[in-house]
C-alpha cells in the first residue's frame, strides 16, 4: 500500500491578490510562460485518468490544490475533479482525500458546503497578525485583505470545516512574536504551520520581508515559551513545524520535505498538464513532461528527476562541525538562507531551534501525553 500525493495548480499563477512576497510569481517570472492560465477541461480528465494508472487497490491518494489562488478555477472545476475521481473503475478501492490552500477571498457558503461535504482539509493564508497581514497581502487596489480573510475563518468555523492557519514567516513578523501568539489564543486557532518567507530565488540582495536564520531562531525560541506554558496548563496547540522535529526525534519520521536534507519528490502538475518535482522549482529546465501523455511513475523514472534530487549544495565548515549533520544534511536547499545559514556562515537557525527544543523533548512528551 502506498500513500501518493499530488500537488495540483489549476490556475496556475493567477491570483485575486497582490501578495509582495509570492514566491510562485517570482518563480513563474522566470519561465518563457509566466502563467498557464486556467487547468482546461481535457487535461483534468486525461490528468486524473493517468494519476490513477498508477495505484492499486488499498493505496491512499492526496490530490491538493494550490495557485495563484486555485479558487478562481471555480467550484465547477472542483465539482468535475470530483467526478472524474469517482468515475474511474479503481475508485472505491482507493482512498482518496482533498486539501486545498487558499486566500479566503471568494469563500461563501456555496464553497463552504462543497468542501464539507468532500472532506476537504484546507490551508487558510493568514499572516499572524492584522498589521502584519495587511503589510504585504494586498488586493488589486492596494487594500488589505485582513478583515476578508478573517470573515472566511469564521466561515469555516461554522460550518465546522477541518482548517489549519498557514502564516508566512516575513522577517518583520518574526519580530512580533508575543502579538502573533495572541492573535492564535484569540481567534482560537488550533493548527498553524509558519512558512518562511523566501527571498527571489537567484537573487543575491534581501528582500526586507525574507525571513532571516537569525529571525527564524528568535522567532520560535519566543513561540516555544508560549507554546509550552500552553502545555503546562492542558492546551494543546499544533505548532506544525514543532510537531515535525519532535516525530522526527522521537520516531526517526519525517513528515516535511528536506527537513533531513534530502528533497522528496512532490508531484506537481501545472495548469497546462506540465509536471515537475518541486513547488519551489517549477523552472522551464525542470519540466519533467506532461500528464497528458505519461503516468507519473514514468515522468519521474526520468534521468532529470534523479538529477533534480541529488543536486544539493556543497555543506559549509559550519555544517560540517555542526552536532546535528547526521540527521539534517543541511536541510532544505530552497531555505537555506531563511532558515539555516546566515550570510557570513557563521550561525545556523536551525542548530539554534534544535539546542532549545530538544532537550525539552521528555518533558513536552509527558504533557501532551497528559492532555
Amino acid at each position: 500500500m502506498k500513500h501518493l500525493s499530488v500537488l495540483i495548480k489549476p490556475t496556475s499563477g493567477l491570483c485575486n491578490i497582490r501578495c509582495a512576497y509570492c514566491f510562485y510569481a517570482n518563480v513563474t517570472s522566470l519561465r518563457e510562460v509566466e502563467s498557464y492560465g486556467r487547468m482546461k477541461k481535457d487535461v483534468a480528465e486525461k490528468m486524473i485518468a493517468q494519476i490513477f494508472i498508477d495505484l492499486v487497490d488499498g493505496d491512499q491518494l492526496t490530490l491538493a490544490f494550490q495557485g495563484g489562488e486555485p479558487t478562481i478555477a471555480g467550484l465547477p472545476y472542483f465539482r468535475r475533479i470530483k467526478e472524474l475521481v469517482d468515475e474511474q473503475t479503481k475508485h472505491k478501492a482507493v482512498t482518496v482525500h482533498y486539501s486545498i490552500q487558499t486566500n479566503g477571498m471568494v469563500i461563501n457558503d456555496a464553497w463552504c458546503q462543497f468542501l464539507k461535504e468532500n472532506n476537504f482539509l484546507v490551508g487558510l493564508s493568514i499572516d499572524g497578525h492584522p498589521m502584519y497581514h495587511d503589510l504585504h497581502r494586498l488586493d488589486t487596489k492596494g487594500k488589505g485583505t485582513f478583515h476578508r480573510v478573517i470573515r472566511t475563518k469564521h466561515l469555516f468555523d461554522q460550518y465546522e470545516i477541518d482548517y489549519n492557519v498557514l502564516c508566512v514567516l516575513t522577517n518583520p513578523l518574526a519580530k512580533s512574536a508575543k502579538k502573533v501568539y495572541q492573535f492564535l489564543q484569540k481567534e482560537n486557532i488550533q493548527y498553524v504551520q509558519f512558512i518562511p518567507c523566501l527571498n527571489e530565488l537567484g537573487e543575491e540582495k534581501r528582500s526586507s520581508y525574507a525571513l532571516t536564520p537569525e529571525r527564524f531562531a528568535s522567532l520560535y525560541h519566543q513561540i516555544l515559551r508560549f507554546w509550552l506554558a500552553e502545555l503546562e496548563v492542558g492546551t494543546y496547540r499544533s505548532i506544525k513545524f514543532f510537531d515535525d522535529v519532535f516525530h522526527l526525534a522521537t520516531r526517526r519520521q519525517v513528515n516535511a520535505c528536506g527537513l533531513i536534507g534530502n528533497c522528496q519528490l512532490q508531484y506537481v502538475i501545472e495548469a497546462d498538464g506540465s509536471v515537475y518535482p518541486c513547488d519551489f522549482y517549477m523552472l522551464d529546465e525542470c519540466r519533467l513532461g506532461y500528464i497528458q501523455e505519461q503516468s507519473l511513475k514514468e515522468l519521474f523514472e526520468q534521468d532529470l528527476s534523479r538529477t533534480f534530487l541529488c543536486d544539493k549544495p556543497a555543506l559549509s565548515n559550519f555544517c560540517q562541525t555542526c552536532p546535528f549533520l547526521e540527521s539534517c544534511h543541511g536541510g532544505c536547499k530552497r531555505m537555506r538562507d531563511s532558515m539555516y545559514l546566515s550570510s557570513e556562515e557563521d550561525f545556523c537557525g536551525y542548530q539554534t531551534f534544535l539546542k532549545d527544543f530538544l532537550p525539552k523533548l521528555q518533558t513536552i512528551d509527558q504533557l501532551v501525553r497528559a492532555i
